[in-house]
């Protein structure tokens, strides 16, 4: 059986971001430690489904100490809602529940499973939640668990959940978290002082959406440089039409020192941006960086493949084989176009919050999307 008691020491799931800068926790590796607890989360998100394991000290809560063991992704296009794409999404379900709890050894109570609020989303719009209630059913068929939970996270409690996890106490109250996603952005801060109040932050843009919404301007032209003219325009129109209200709204431009970016296309301008920085977990950034950077990858994008990133780093101390492989693994998720969508839109939310009166901090989160659910997990516990 699966009980919610065990949600208690889920807390530093989410903790997965470490010490730059003051917005993540500890993540270095302590080799045998005896005191630790090892936890698996397995997120159902719309791409495919995501598992991240950890070990945590028995006293984690206090002293913040865990290990991130594996972070692994299956693609399965879930949010498709057809049988091909709910067979892989059960499989990849299946395959991930096997490794932790057979392979890793971690105890069926301590693998946590939950379903993103993107496909949530998608379900709801598309009258699809039948999908949902059938991949459930199975899993927890599967191992013969009937009351094990598989939580179903709505937009709201996911950015709330997101900022407990991503964003450390002493930060709690002052910094404005936004996850650019590939579909929608979502975010949000807590105005009050106290985390009973959370103020939503959200968009209809995201990454493959703008990119989406620029291809359908072609018009027999699919030239780079139509592209980029028509992305601005489109960036242009989502700005005026939608970024400039929600960030008004929110309020969060006088209480927040901080605007923290998560999200796929914020993990890819980190590792581009600052490949030297590549085993931290949150990267300081400004502005005006980003906008070179954009520059860079309409005028000189070969520049930043892993073969000429790598040959141009002249650190001896820095691990180039990992450096390689990070970039390499950028670029294949996200070629130059949907870069440069994810980019602008990161430009223009982010100039929001540029004045000449008020220096605001910008970081990129890299790996924000592991967390939520030990958040969930952690509170429920104390209900």
């Amino acid at each position: 059986m699966y009980y919610p008691s065990v949600f208690k020491h889920l807390i530093s799931f989410l903790l997965i971001l470490s010490i730059s800068s003051g917005l993540i926790a500890q993540n270095s590796y302590v080799a045998n430690i005896n005191n630790v607890k090892v936890y698996a989360g397995l997120e159902v998100g719309s791409k495919g489904v995501k598992m991240s394991v950890l070990e945590i000290e028995n006293n984690s809560q206090e002293a913040g100490a865990y290990t991130v063991i594996k972070d692994t992704t299956i693609n399965t296009d879930f949010i498709s809602f057809t049988q091909p794409t709910y067979l892989a999404t059960l499989a990849a379900l299946n395959r991930l529940y096997e490794i932790a709890y057979k392979e890793l050894k971690i105890p069926a109570t301590n693998i946590f499973t939950a379903i993103s609020s993107g496909v949530k989303i998608q379900a709801e719009k598309e009258n699809k939640q039948n999908w949902i209630d059938q991949l459930t059913n199975a899993y927890r068929f599967n191992y013969n668990e009937p009351e094990r939970i598989v939580a179903v996270i709505d937009v709201m409690e996911e950015a709330r959940l997101s900022h407990l996890g991503i964003v450390p106490d002493a930060k709690r109250y002052n910094t404005f978290l936004i996850d650019i996603g590939s579909g929608n952005t979502k975010g949000g801060y807590f105005p009050r002082g106290k985390t009973d109040y959370f103020k939503l932050f959200q968009l209809t843009w995201g990454t493959k959406s703008a990119n989406n919404a620029v291809e359908k301007r072609y018009e027999g032209d699919n030239s780079l440089g139509t592209f980029y003219k028509n992305l601005n325009r489109v960036l242009t129109g989502a700005e005026d039409d939608e970024i400039i209200y929600a960030v008004n709204e929110s309020g969060s431009y006088p209480l927040s020192d901080n605007v923290a970016f998560s999200g796929g296309i914020a993990w890819a301008l980190a590792t581009l941006m600052y490949p030297e920085l590549v085993e931290n977990a949150v990267v300081p950034v400004n502005y005006d960086d980003v906008v070179k950077f954009n520059e860079k990858l309409l005028d000189k994008y070969p520049t930043l493949s892993d073969y000429y990133i790598v040959r141009t780093l002249t650190d001896p101390t820095l691990d180039k084989t990992l450096i390689g492989k990070t970039v390499k693994t950028v670029n294949k998720v996200f070629d130059q176009r949907a870069m440069l969508s994810g980019t602008g839109l990161m430009l223009k939310i982010m100039r929001q919050f540029v004045s000449s009166n008020e220096r605001k901090n910008f970081y990129f989160v890299k790996n924000g999307s592991v967390g939520w659910i030990s958040a969930y997990v952690n509170l429920n516990t104390s209900k």
